[in-house]
């Protein structure tokens, strides 16, 4: 009788096992679906302005990006976002594992855009005939010529895709030079604030600001 007992036991503890993983299995299923649900696949059509960024710049100056969408379709955008690339540049060195350097310091970040994506922020929904201006305040601390990339999305997961009127991606560049003498400012690196030199300061070289930031010659901390 204890056998028998212990086997019923043993049988009603794996149905209540099936019943919960079956139950954890429909629960996932569901999530999935409210996940998907956010973003719709479809194409928003949206109108971006031409980036504002001083083409020609100066090693320790604080700039800013700043770029405008305007949602020029008859539906609400789910998630506006904006993928920019550029900031840091590949280098030519290969004795390291990390290929990169900073070029610009990203001082401020469009408010409430950070995602979990590298490179890219988002602001959230955007209603018909509405508008959302990204802008970055940077610090450039490597002299030359560089390029830009960004491209506009209408959400993260990639079903929702963003379009201009004739049907091409939203996407561009732009170059910017940054000359190799410093601004008539500096950078405090404890707080990140601007200051203008005073009249009596000696000259800074280069190399001087990028050792006020915090970066070598190779543009690492």
């Amino acid at each position: 009788m204890w056998g028998s007992s212990e086997s019923g036991g043993h049988r009603a503890r794996v149905l209540v096992l099936l019943a919960a993983l079956a139950a954890s299995t429909l629960a996932g299923c569901g999530a999935s679906e409210r996940q998907d649900a956010k973003e719709p696949m479809a194409t928003f059509e949206v109108e971006v302005s031409e980036p504002e960024f001083p083409e020609r710049q100066r090693l320790a100056e604080r700039s800013t990006l700043r770029l405008e969408v305007r949602n020029t379709g008859p539906r609400t955008i789910p998630d506006v976002a904006v993928t920019l690339r550029g900031f840091e540049q590949e280098r030519e060195r290969s004795d390291t594992a990390d290929t990169s350097r900073p070029v610009w310091i990203i001082d401020d970040e469009p408010t409430g855009g950070i995602t979990a994506y590298a490179d890219t922020w988002a602001l959230g929904t955007l209603s018909p005939g509405q508008s959302e201006t990204f802008e970055w305040d940077v610090t450039a601390i490597q002299a030359g010529t560089w390029d830009l990339r960004y491209r506009v999305s209408a959400g993260l997961d990639g079903r929702a895709k963003a379009r201009l009127a004739d049907g091409s991606v939203p996407e561009g560049s732009l170059r910017v030079r940054v000359v190799d003498e410093p601004a008539d400012a500096r950078v405090d690196p404890d707080t990140g604030e601007v200051l203008e030199n005073r009249p009596s300061a000696p000259d800074r070289t280069p190399e001087d600001e990028r050792e006020r930031l915090g970066f070598d010659s190779e543009g690492e901390r």
